[in-house]
């Protein structure tokens, strides 16, 4: 069965969670996708951010119960991270809601020590893989497309790898290049969601959203400009590759 996912790409309002759930409440409104999957940026309530203290959210809070509320509105999953706070530690926390209001969670592996994301945040110990209308889906965060052991598609497990981003507009080219990579050495199709626009410490983000099919070519590329994009994606298509090209019956055994 085909997939039809849909990426938003936009700016954010700086730490300010109520007005960033607002805006995409109306671009959603707006646009009403016929889509099954709606992915949202890195942060997407607040923009990368280390002042988790004053920004994080309980595990069960209000940003969880407004994408209830829109998957349930959209009868799409939605999924996207959030600040949150759980057992005294800040995670950097993707949900993958569905819209029966059920939902699994990945806490980001890698944390940007560039931007010292590690001194603030817990990094997650667990990869996340998810079932949508017969594709298997791996969502992952920003700085853990830089890792290709983590995002390693053992035995074919996921047809669809995803990526959640604020990735700067000063190191897009590694955004571009890795985003293809991931799907050529994965046999698998790679979605790249990032943002746009300036955010409060002065770092410029150019999008570049993508979605790439697994022989590394785009079916979708974004310019820097907001907009919310939507694609079909062919599992047929895809099983027809891995049985003509099965380089992943050649691939090292090991694991981490």
């Amino acid at each position: 069965m085909d997939l039809r996912i849909t990426i938003v790409q936009t700016e954010l309002y700086w730490q300010d969670a109520v007005a960033n759930r607002k805006m995409f409440s109306e671009k959603l409104a707006a646009t009403a996708p016929k889509t099954d999957l709606i992915v949202l940026p890195e942060m997407f309530t607040t923009g990368f951010s280390m002042n988790a203290p004053e920004l994080a959210e309980e595990a069960d809070g209000s940003t969880l119960r407004w994408m209830q509320e829109e998957a349930q509105r959209q009868q799409a999953v939605l999924t996207g991270s959030v600040i949150v706070k759980e057992a005294e530690k800040y995670y950097n926390r993707l949900y993958w809601v569905r819209p029966d209001g059920s939902y699994e969670k990945y806490d980001k592996r890698h944390l940007f020590r560039m931007a010292k994301e590690h001194h603030t945040y817990t990094a997650g110990k667990e990869k996340l893989l998810v079932e949508l209308k017969g594709w298997n889906i791996c969502p992952l965060v920003c700085y853990d497309l830089r890792f290709p052991v983590w995002s390693r598609n053992k035995d074919n497990a996921y047809d669809l790898l995803l990526y959640v981003a604020n990735w700067p507009k000063a190191r897009n080219q590694a955004w571009r290049t890795l985003l293809q990579a991931r799907a050529i050495e994965n046999l698998a199709y790679v979605a790249g969601v990032n943002r746009v626009g300036t955010d409060g410490s002065s770092h410029p983000y150019s999008g570049d959203s993508a979605i790439i099919h697994p022989k590394g070519y785009q079916l979708l590329e974004t310019s820097e400009v907001e907009g919310i994009h939507t694609i079909t994606l062919s599992k047929k298509e895809l099983k027809d590759f891995r049985e003509a090209f099965p380089a992943h019956l050649d691939a090292d055994a090991f694991s981490l």
